[in-house]
């Protein structure tokens, strides 16, 4: 849907983006924290618990170290490092320091970790999303687009695999033929959709598949999206054409083209998924504009940045209706139990 997010891109659909004071903060490490602190979210006490993170156990120093090392290493010495610890060689000068440094700092951690030291990991689980919803070809501004399919995509952030992977069609309800440009591009037909359920009842089979996992409560997970317009245009429009409220576990998520572009150091032109796919040398997989595909592809990305030291994290939630930036500064918390949807009053 890369077109019709970036026809979206600008549309005040009750998600305009607002930075807090300050605009985001430089990348630092993760703080864990209670699950919330949204107070619409159920269980939610007040302001969450932070737990201490001072960097002062010794193995900061001697990543620091090595760090320093690093920095001081020309291309073709971290190549021939790279390719000594059979590491990926390929990417700029600066992709490869950050992917030497990850693995040196993942190799101190564990040694760290078995001696009772602190850990580097800001979430169990990372659930991608990645909607296709109906549209037409010149998108006209007062189309409601409606979500006709549902994927989402499973990263074990401890094994850095994709672990499992859920989908399902949607029927919709106010424009319920869908255009042929929408049939060409998705690969959706109408058939699929009008074999499918409506989205309360899609929404309530996504939250039991999250539960079956546990996510919320035995693990901490977080929601990653291509972008801002998964959540807060479609899943936001969603839910008002169905009558019901905005689920809590998607009100937080990690918006992979931030995180990439700042990482990497690259303008939002070069965020776009075929080209973040392009610069990490990687192909796509599967049919573009299939949601399952694209969500696959996406875990794909996150995955590599994983691997190359990126600390994926939450960077944008939405709040009474509209999109807010989530600084880096905020305090490191995964998203809260799923629950079923609930009608709007």
């Amino acid at each position: 849907m890369d077109e019709i997010k970036e026809n979206l891109n600008g549309l005040n659909l009750n998600g305009t983006m607002t930075t807090p004071a300050g605009g985001e903060d430089k990348p630092e490490s993760c703080r864990k924290t209670s699950t919330s602190e949204d107070p619409d979210s159920p269980g939610t006490t007040g302001t969450p618990l932070q737990a201490p993170s001072d960097f002062s156990d010794p193995v900061y120093k001697e990543i620091a170290l090595a760090n320093g090392h690093i920095n001081r290493m020309t291309k073709d010495e971290l190549r021939d490092k790279l390719s000594e610890l059979k590491l990926d060689t390929r990417g700029v000068k600066d992709v490869m320091k950050k992917r030497l440094k990850s693995h040196y700092k993942k190799q101190k951690l564990m040694a760290s970790v078995a001696d009772g030291g602190p850990t580097d990991t800001c979430y169990d689980y990372i659930c991608v999303v990645d909607y296709e919803a109906t549209c037409e070809e010149d998108n006209p501004p007062e189309f409601q687009h409606e979500i006709i399919e549902f994927p989402m995509v499973l990263i074990n952030t401890h094994t850095l695999e994709i672990e499992d992977t859920f989908q399902e069609y949607v029927r919709p309800e106010v424009n319920s033929e869908l255009s042929d440009f929408c049939v060409q591009l998705t690969g959706i037909t109408q058939k699929m959709v009008d074999e499918a359920d409506t989205f309360p009842a899609v929404l309530q089979r996504v939250v039991l598949w999250l539960q079956e996992r546990e996510l919320g409560t035995k693990h901490k997970y977080a929601m990653l999206t291509d972008g801002s317009w998964d959540m807060s245009k479609f899943l936001n429009i969603q839910c008002r054409v169905s009558r019901i409220r905005y689920p809590p576990f998607a009100k937080k998520w990690i918006n992979i083209r931030k995180s990439y572009g700042n990482f990497y150091k690259v303008p939002r032109t070069q965020t776009k998924l075929s080209t973040m796919l392009e610069k990490l040398g990687m192909r796509y997989e599967g049919r573009p504009h299939s949601g399952l595909d694209d969500s696959r592809n996406i875990a794909r990305i996150a995955v590599r940045m994983l691997k190359d030291g990126c600390q994926l994290r939450v960077n944008e939630r939405m709040h009474a209706g509209q999109l807010l930036s989530v600084p880096n500064s905020a305090p490191m918390e995964g998203a809260p139990p799923p629950l079923n949807p609930r009608t709007r009053e």
